[in-house]
Formats: C-alpha cells, structure tokens, sequence
C-alpha cells in the first residue's frame, strides 16, 4: 500500500525505506550551517546541542510504522527548538522564506503518518497536530513575519497531509481492482468447471443409454443363434459375427463413459432415461428446422457413408446442432454452409459449417462478427464430445467475417472398405479409434481465435 516501500520497481523492506529517510534527513540537516552562504541570516554556531536536536528532529523516522504519532511530535518538537536556539534559519524573516532539511523531515513525517494511519489518526493529525505547529512556528517567527510564517507551515504540511491521503487512496483502490479481478477469475474458472461438470454428465447419461441398448441387443442376438444353431449353422455363425462385433462397439463405448465420469464428483442419482439419441440420419432433419427458423443452409455430403459407433454418430449430431444455434444466435439469420465429408481411406468423418456473419440491415454486405458476452459453455460442451470419442475440434473467426467450426471424427478399423469383417479379429491393425489428427490445421491459412 506504501508507494515509499518500492524503489526501481522492486518491493523495499519497511524498515529498509523508513531508515533511508531517516539518514537522508539527519545528513541533510547536519551538513545546513557547511551550505549556508555567507550574506545569509546570522546564526548559532553548531555544538553538541545543535547534533542532538538534529537527531531527534530526524532519527525517530526510521520507527515511524511503529509509532506514528509519537515520531511526529517528537520530530516537531525537535525542530521548534531549533528554530528557537536559532540553529536553522525562520521558515519565513527578512531573508525570505527558508525550508531546509528540518522543516522537510517533519513535513515527511506528516505525509507518512496521514499515508499509513488510520482514519482517525489521519484526523486528528490534520486538525490538532498541523494547526498546532503552525501557531508554534508563527510565534518564533520575527515580528512582522508572523501571517507569513503561519501561513507557509499551514500549506507546507497540509500538502504533505493531502498527498498522503490521496496515496493511500489511491493504493486502495488498486487493491480493490486487484481483488475484483481476482474474483471474477475465480467465478469464470468455477463457471468453466461447472459447465465441464455438467456436460460430462449429459454425456454420460447419452453413452449409458447407448451401451445398454447394445448389451441388450446382444442378449437377444445370443438367445437367437442359440435357438438357429441346429437348423442353420452359417445363420448361427453370422450371428455370433454380428455379437462379437457388437461387443466390441460395447466395450469402446464403456471405455469412453468411464473416461467421462473421471469427475471430482460423483452423482448421488442414477442418471436419468432419455428419449433414443439422435443418428448422422437426423441431420437432415435438423437442417430444415434451422431453415424454417429463417437460417440459410446450404447442405451436403461427400464421400460413401461408413460404418461409425453410435456415440461417435452423437456427438455429430449434437455438434451440428449446437453450431447452427449458435449461427441463429449471434449471426442471425445469415448464409451457412454445412459439409459433412465421409474419408474412409483416411479413417475420419469431417464435419464443417462456415457461417457469413452477421448481416447489415438491408442485407446486402456483411459486417464483422461480434464477441459473444455469453458464457461459452456451447463451445465447452463441443470440445468435451469431441474429446470424448478421440477426435479433434478447430472453432474460429473468418476473415472479413464470419465463423466456422471444423470437426474431425474418427472412423472405427470396421469402416475401412479394405477391411475384410469376415476374416476375424485383426490383431496387427492399429486402432482407429484413438486421437488423430492428420495434417495441418484447417484454419492454418486463416488465423482464427481461441474460441467463440
């Protein structure tokens, strides 16, 4: 809070400031009666008197957080009897007005005692202390220059009063900034958590949904090659293929709802049922709703369609969905292109969609997207789908304006047109199912930003 506690940007010990002053002061006033011309006023030849008055008018400043008050007195007493013995030149007499090192240490002790007291003490030192020295100093003043001298020791120290208050307000309201700041830091992280928490959750409820519809779909598919492996042994075997390869989907899908139930909490409910969860198929569907809300899309799909678990056929559906509204919401009702390209040589689905950007009134020019003040958990949610299924999202701003969202899903080793079903499990094929990305960004010729 002392802007005399730091020196060259470098935070100073209070002790450390608090004796510097005090020697500065003390050399000062000591070495007065060597820099006093010759033509100046007459004054007492310096003895042991005039060394321990400077002592005491400068010294006490190297304890003055401790004792704020008492240093002051002390330091203003000291230095009245200067004056008086005639040690120091008048602060004003014929000779003009004079303030040496002695008025300027009890000046610093007022501006340090009004800095780093409290309210109170701030009080009284401006309406007791300061009122106090000045009859003082008017009445060692000589005849004649008494409203002078009282008038110069009011403004002298009251300046030193004003400026510390001010210093001292003006460091508290730094530290409130600095706290607030702080706050907020803390509430957006807890938001962030928060709404991580949350879509983990929803993500898991959907994934349950789905790996119980799959081991039920195994149940059922065992009770019928079992009830066809007399009367038809290839019916029984294909069936068995058909189990197995619903296992495996299984399995993938429980490893990604363990991944996304590793939370600092746990639900103390069993997670809610659901309606059944949306496919690639639906997209469509989705598409013209957006269109009929006023949104322009212009919708296609490359590549042949592959095979692709139903949580990965999720999460595409969901993060279609979720950057349409977000088009609709901060674009309005703008031009889209949504692609959703199928790569099966390359093991991965695409999914992009590129708005134009907020529109002018009369629709013809686009004007340059703006910062959404909302707080992004649609982005948070997207991010943690694509995570949750091993694949890669890119979001950003479009030059001349615009957005786009680039996401890339993985395919599973069954949707390679190379990959023969029948033969059995490949042990020596790598998986398809872990992380990838291939290439360079997508937006590596257009910056984008961290997010929307």
């Amino acid at each position: 809070m002392d802007l005399m506690d730091s020196f060259a940007g470098r935070r100073m010990p209070p002790a450390v400031t608090d004796t510097g002053l005090a020697l500065l002061i003390t050399a000062g006033s000591l070495s007065l009666p060597m820099g006093m011309p010759a033509d100046g006023p007459e004054l007492r030849s310096p003895g042991a008197w005039f060394v321990v008055l400077v002592l005491l008018s400068a010294l006490p400043l190297a304890v003055h957080r401790r004792f704020p008050l008492s240093v002051l007195l002390v330091t203003a007493a000291a230095v009245s009897v200067l004056q008086g013995l005639h040690y120091i030149p008048q602060l004003s007499g014929p000779d003009g007005t004079s303030i040496g090192p002695a008025y300027l240490g009890v000046a610093t002790a007022v501006f340090l005692t009004a800095l780093r007291g409290a309210p109170r003490t701030a009080t009284l030192v401006v309406a007791a202390l300061i009122p106090a020295a000045a009859v003082t100093e008017a009445v060692l003043a000589p005849a004649g220059h008494r409203i002078a001298a009282l008038l110069t020791e009011t403004v002298l120290l009251v300046a030193a009063w004003a400026l510390g208050r001010l210093t001292r307000a003006r460091a508290a309201i730094q530290n409130q900034a600095l706290e607030r700041a702080a706050a907020l830091e803390r509430e957006q992280v807890a938001n962030a958590r928060t709404a991580v928490m949350e879509e983990r959750a929803r993500i898991a409820r959907e994934l349950h949904d789905i790996v119980a519809h799959n081991v039920s779909l195994m149940v059922v598919q065992t009770i019928a090659a079992d009830r066809v492996q007399e009367r038809d042994s290839d019916k029984a075997h294909e069936l068995h293929g058909t189990i197995e390869e619903t296992g495996r989907a299984t399995v993938t899908e429980l490893r990604r709802l363990l991944d996304v139930l590793r939370t600092d909490e746990e639900a103390d409910n069993d997670p809610s049922k659901e309606p059944p969860q949306p496919t690639i198929d639906a997209i469509p569907a989705l598409v013209d709703s957006v269109r009929a809300a006023g949104l322009q899309v212009d919708f296609k799909t490359t590549g042949s369609p592959a095979e692709l678990p139903a949580g990965s056929q999720l999460t595409v559906y969901r993060v279609v969905q979720e950057a349409l509204t977000n088009t609709l919401k901060h674009a309005g009702r703008t031009r889209t292109d949504l692609t959703v390209a199928w790569e099966p040589e390359r093991h991965r689905l695409t999914v992009r969609l590129c708005d134009d950007g907020p529109r002018a009134a009369d629709g013809t020019a686009p004007r340059p997207p703006a910062l959404s003040k909302g707080s992004g958990h649609g982005l948070v949610g997207m991010r943690e789908r694509i995570g949750a299924v091993g694949g890669s999202l890119h979001t950003g701003t479009r030059p001349g304006g615009g957005y786009c969202v680039h996401a890339v899903i993985p395919l599973t080793a069954s949707a390679d047109p190379r990959h023969d079903r029948h033969d059995g499990p490949r042990h020596d094929e790598p998986r398809h199912d872990e992380p990838r990305h291939e290439g360079p960004s997508p937006y590596a010729s257009h910056p984008r930003p961290a997010g929307r």
